[in-house]
């Protein structure tokens, strides 16, 4: 790991750090009276939309700014072989922009909101485990 750039480290560690908060936040939302469920799966979908995100600038791959899973997903597997483990993810690609502003779209169900958290740990999990394989050393897993 000491060839690494330590500027590209700290991008690496910052996406998964913004990640880790988003599902902080989403789990969270799980315990309050009144869940604010779209909320909570646009948050799950962040989580996995930033780890894969971290993925890809360890890599040096150029992405796009975009929210869509299948992009990135597509974008990994030119790298390697478990981004297609993740395809269920793409189903959290809408929650990105539908659930962040009033609109005719159905509300996100308590199920849904749970769904796209599990997702997002699935991601989570998978992606930290490429990067260790990577030779990274990652801060302890435990989110609070």
């Amino acid at each position: 790991m000491s060839s690494r750039d330590p500027d590209v480290l700290s991008w690496v560690f910052k996406w998964l750090r913004y990640g880790d908060d988003d599902l902080r936040l989403a789990r969270h939302g799980l315990k309050l009276q009144h869940s604010p469920h779209h909320l909570i799966a646009y948050h799950a979908q962040q989580c996995a939309e930033k780890h894969l995100k971290a993925y890809l600038v360890l890599r040096g791959v150029d992405f796009p700014f975009t929210h869509n899973i299948a992009r990135l997903l597509e974008l990994c597997s030119e790298q390697v072989s478990w981004a297609d483990s993740l395809r269920e993810a793409e189903v959290l690609t809408p929650f990105a922009v539908t659930t962040r502003y009033p609109s005719g779209i159905e509300e996100v169900t308590k199920g849904e909101a749970r769904r796209a958290i599990r997702i997002a740990e699935q991601v989570r999990q998978v992606v930290r485990q490429a990067l260790m394989q990577e030779g990274l050393a990652l801060p302890d897993d435990a989110l609070q």
